[in-house]
């Protein structure tokens, strides 16, 4: 059985809940990163920013919105409002914070490789933070489950 403590990037890249949208970019692009754990001081994992946090839009490539009717003077949304403030939320951001996905899925370094797979194809993120005692130890990737796979494990 393979773990994930042999296949994590055991020194990943982090970033602090106030850089700012800028910052956060820019450690995507130097580090050629789909996404980064975003921790407190003391290595605590409180979110994930992906590159889809940067990059809003919808099918037409622009904020919109809901459709709506109105009916007996009122509105009725026609689609989830919910979703458009969250969307609008971080089309606003100025830090970390502000975009990122609150307490993200996260894996052990002990946990059979086969449960961050599960935790990728869940969650959709290319890269999941690993945590021991409520710190950031490293970063599982897609890649690396598929190397692990290869390898037979």
């Amino acid at each position: 059985m393979s773990v994930v403590r042999d296949y994590m990037d055991s020194d990943p890249v982090s970033v602090r809940p106030e850089a700012s949208v800028e910052e956060v970019a820019r450690v995507l692009g130097e580090n050629e990163l789909h996404g980064v754990p975003v921790t407190r001081e003391d290595g605590a994992v409180v979110g994930i920013v992906t590159e889809n946090d940067l990059v809003i839009g919808d099918e037409e490539g622009d904020l919109h919105i809901p459709a709506y009717v109105e009916l007996f003077g009122g509105l009725i949304f026609l689609e989830p409002f919910r979703r458009f403030e969250a969307r609008m939320k971080k089309a606003v951001a100025a830090t970390a914070q502000q975009m990122m996905t609150a307490t993200p899925r996260t894996v052990a370094p002990d946990d059979d490789v086969h449960a961050a797979a599960h935790v990728i194809v869940e969650t959709g993120h290319n890269r999941i933070p690993v945590v021991e005692d409520g710190r950031l130890v490293g970063v599982i990737s897609r890649a690396d489950v598929v190397r692990a796979l290869a390898d037979g494990q």
